[in-house]
């Protein structure tokens, strides 16, 4: 039998419209936009068929040999939540937190889903039986998931009443037998051309009056009539002089629905704006999603951490009070992202409702908010301590074995490592601060969660004020 890489990868030529400029993609692995990066994924779907390493990332589905990643676990107690964390960071690490979007993130969205279904079962008569079959589904077939939340951006002044906006937000078209037909766009998706399936629903919450834009979907990315536009590829073949970029561009993607049929058993909810907006804003779903997004963000604090050390290190400046003060920095960031990932689980609660075990929100809506201002301030410090030096490395590595090599030997020699291996640390720093991978990544840190004023926003609205401000009342009661 093929491996579980070699299946995902196999599962990506079913006739899906994948456009990169102009042409259409006519096999996906093999392009050079997808290559690197899908090796990247297949070897770690390839580490559940490893039983040295399985039980690290994946778990027996009924005790059985059979074996799933640990985002399907159903965590109903204090061991299983460590279990589904510790596949995170696994997988986070092998990725040094570079890619943010290998599935787990959806796939846990559909086991919280999945772990409560009989409650959202009241949503939609048939919402319990779809969810529990997909679930299943995707557990054992290993789908590799990716959500598509976002509409375009064309006049966010206006809202649905004006036609020119509704007509391009996604929207059913018609009702059939088989299922519905929707027309419009989706944005910003994730991992789209090699994806398995999208979960589709609406961001903010719909007015009931909009109820042709109320759905919440998981369509097939093969499904014909909709297409996977592409942005630019960062992708890099040479691994020697871009190691970040040829292993680890997880691409971008709209998605362009063309009368797309969505199967009834996939429509999960369809013309229900508020049903929409239960499932979307469902807190043991999403803590369990975004519980994963904060394990990934300490790895790629971490890298980032890791990296700036290093460079601090071979250029010889980390004797310096200012520098030695951004580099404590840096590990503050890592300490306090860790201290808010054990305080969430440690202080992690059963839902009566659920029945699931689930980490303390606030301490992870704490973490991504703050995300996304630790991350731009971590590349600054890395492009503070080494400077102009990113800008000063020769073109290619290959250059040590050319006609300049001792003298490029000579001038590119570190504190307490050889040229070319100074040379290759700049050149993944520059992957991290220069390239157009790290540009978007820089982008992505601060805005993949949502809009951050928002995020603060919403932080304290649904703060318990009362306990923070009564007893200042109670102590000026006591001073008069």
């Amino acid at each position: 039998m093929a491996s579980r890489g070699k299946r995902f990868l196999d599962s990506l030529n079913d006739g899906r419209s994948v456009w990169v400029d102009n042409d259409r993609v006519n096999d996906l692995p093999t392009h050079p936009a997808f290559s690197g990066t899908l090796n990247t994924i297949s070897q770690l779907f390839d580490l559940l068929d490893d039983v040295k390493i399985r039980d690290q990332v994946g778990y027996s589905v009924d005790g059985s040999d059979k074996y799933a990643h640990s985002s399907f676990l159903v965590p109903y107690s204090a061991e299983d939540l460590a279990k589904r964390s510790h596949a995170f960071s696994y997988w986070a690490k092998e990725t040094n937190g570079v890619m943010s979007r290998l599935s787990d993130y959806a796939r846990s969205l559909v086991t919280g889903w999945y772990g409560s279904r009989k409650q959202l079962g009241k949503l939609d008569s048939k919402l319990e039986s779809k969810i529990t079959a997909y679930y299943e589904e995707a557990r054992d077939n290993d789908l590799f998931l990716t959500t598509s939340l976002l509409d375009p951006q064309i006049d966010r002044s206006k809202g649905l009443d004006d036609q020119r906006i509704a007509e391009r937000y996604l929207h059913v078209v018609k009702e059939t037998k088989e299922g519905i037909v929707l027309s419009g766009a989706k944005m910003i998706a994730t991992g789209a051309p090699y994806t398995n399936d999208f979960l589709i629903f609406s961001f903010n919450k719909l007015d009931t009056r909009h109820s042709k834009h109320a759905h919440a979907l998981i369509v097939p990315a093969g499904s014909k009539g909709l297409h996977i536009v592409c942005r630019d590829s960062f992708a890099e073949a040479d691994v020697q002089n871009y190691p970040l970029s040829a292993r680890y561009d997880e691409m971008d993607a709209v998605l362009l629905f063309d009368e797309v049929l969505v199967p009834w058993e996939r429509v999960l909810i369809n013309g229900d704006a508020d049903a929409v907006w239960k499932l979307r804003s469902h807190v043991p779903s999403n803590t369990l999603a975004f519980h994963q997004t904060v394990v990934r963000f300490v790895a790629k604090l971490e890298f980032v951490t890791g990296v700036t050390f290093a460079v601090a290190d071979a250029i010889g400046v980390d004797g310096f009070l200012h520098v030695q003060e951004k580099l404590g920095e840096l590990i503050t960031q890592i300490d306090t992202m860790k201290a808010l990932v054990i305080a969430a689980e440690v202080q992690a609660k059963l839902d009566p409702v659920s029945g699931m075990w689930l980490p303390e929100a606030s301490y992870i809506d704490t973490a991504r908010s703050i995300g996304t201002k630790l991350y731009p301030r971590a590349i600054e410090i890395l492009q503070q301590i080494g400077g102009g030096g990113f800008v000063q490395t020769p073109a290619r590595i290959s250059q040590f074995d050319g006609p300049l090599s001792d003298l490029l030997n000579r001038y590119f020699e570190g504190v307490s490592i050889n040229a070319e291996n100074k040379v290759r640390l700049f050149k993944l720093a520059w992957d991290l601060i220069g390239s157009p991978l790290g540009s978007r990544h820089e982008l992505y840190e601060r805005f993949y969660a949502g809009d951050p004023v928002r995020s603060f926003a919403n932080q304290y609205l649904s703060s318990d004020k009362s306990a923070l401000v009564d007893p200042i009342w109670k102590l000026l009661r006591q001073s008069r």
